[in-house]
């Protein structure tokens, strides 16, 4: 169980760092670099970035709940369907928008939420 949180505490991390890139750097020369696009099209899209970064804490936010509530079965549940939707979210950003997405954002939560699912059996 302790890899399993080692891990959701990771992507938790991970999500973490995306809200601040997102909603604080999208412009600056660190997002810029990180999302590979110029100021322009970095400025347009400003306000849509900050959404995103705003729902990547969303999910954040609910993989820590997981990790800190003291009912076994609702922490399950909480990392359970959190790294679900972040398993989704990395398969379509893949999909629709750059195939490494897959490997940052999905891959780590697919591993956290099997060893979530296997250490509860």
């Amino acid at each position: 169980m302790m890899i399993a949180n080692i891990l959701v505490a990771l992507v938790a991390a991970l999500h973490v760092y995306f809200l601040v890139l997102e909603m604080f750097f999208w412009t600056k020369p660190l997002g810029l670099k990180v999302f590979a696009q110029s100021l322009d099209k970095a400025e347009a899209s400003k306000v849509l970035a900050s959404n995103q970064g705003l729902y990547n804490g969303f999910l954040s936010a609910g993989l820590i709940w997981g990790l800190l509530v003291s009912s076994p079965e609702t922490a399950l549940q909480f990392k359970a369907f959190f790294l679900a939707c972040v398993v989704i979210a990395g398969i379509y950003g893949a999909y629709s928008v750059n195939k490494k997405i897959f490997f940052v954002q999905a891959l780590p939560a697919l591993l956290a939420l099997l060893l979530v699912l296997s250490s509860s059996l």
